[in-house]
């Protein structure tokens, strides 16, 4: 390596980062990755294989499923997706008020009228969805 001129003029040699400290946390990640693949290999060997017709049979919902696919033979229920884009919503709406919690007191006074605010606007999204029969299942 060489040296480096400091501000007082006298060289010093630039020092190699310990990485001993971040040992454990490789150690955890390859204990955790060893886990992970250990328990998809093994769980089929070891786990129960009483396969019947009911536990080979696809699943759609609680549905009986159709024997024809359904871009040729039919249509799904719209009552999938406005459910799924229901929740996709007010998912992510409600992760926006994680960064609220955390700074709330920095935030202070108008934090707190603007989470007011959101949450307003969220209920209010919530109650016309309501009204309108978007959470009715038929």
């Amino acid at each position: 390596m060489l040296p480096v001129l400091t501000q007082a003029g006298t060289p010093s040699v630039p020092t190699v980062p310990n990485l001993n400290m971040y040992l454990p946390l490789v150690l955890l990640f390859v204990l955790a990755l060893g886990f992970a693949v250990l328990s998809v290999l093994l769980g089929p060997l070891v786990g129960p294989s009483r396969a019947n017709k009911a536990k080979l049979a696809a699943y759609e919902c609680g549905i009986e499923p159709s024997p024809q696919p359904v871009v040729g033979g039919g249509r799904m229920p719209v009552a999938y997706y406005i459910t799924a884009m229901l929740f996709i919503l007010f998912d992510i709406e409600m992760v926006f008020l994680y960064p609220f919690a955390v700074s709330a007191d920095a935030l202070g006074m108008f934090g707190l009228v603007e989470i007011v605010l959101f949450i307003a606007t969220v209920g209010f999204a919530y109650a016309y969805v309501w009204r309108r029969g978007g959470l009715d299942w038929n």
